[in-house]
């Protein structure tokens, strides 16, 4: 049995990319910058950042796409999917995140809203003592 499964978080180093295949599928790709905390030979501490490409697609990344900015923090989980070609003779391959779930973990509302988009409504809590319970 095989596992491939992966889940990180960090913040995209600038705005999703969408395209469209021929078929008319949603393409989204985004790059999270996860970092990596690191001892130095000298015992103090540097940060490396891990730039991971991701893509995401079908009508959930066409949604998401407005919401995909630069430097918006974000959550994934998806599996690991290894690319190869050859262009002018040479050998190519990349490993990439295929996305299948996104959290957006932003702070403020405002950052997470595409431009021009009205504000959201508020959300009504329902109160636990409603008539419509059962019990």
């Amino acid at each position: 049995m095989s596992l491939n499964t992966c889940t990180v978080s960090g913040h995209l180093g600038k705005s999703a990319e969408l395209r469209m295949t021929g078929s008319g599928l949603a393409v989204v790709s985004f790059t999270v910058a996860v970092n990596e905390r690191q001892r130095q030979q000298d015992g103090s501490y540097s940060d490396y950042t891990n730039w991971l490409d991701c893509t995401m697609f079908g009508k959930r990344a066409e949604g998401l796409h407005p919401y995909l900015t630069k430097g918006c923090k974000v959550s994934i989980t998806g599996h690991l999917h290894k690319s190869s070609w050859e262009k002018d003779g040479q050998h190519f391959s990349k490993v990439e995140i295929i996305v299948d779930e996104v959290e957006l973990m932003g702070g403020r509302r405002e950052t997470q809203q595409p431009e021009g988009a009205p504000p959201p409504e508020p959300v009504q809590s329902a109160s636990i003592y409603d008539d419509d319970i059962p019990f």
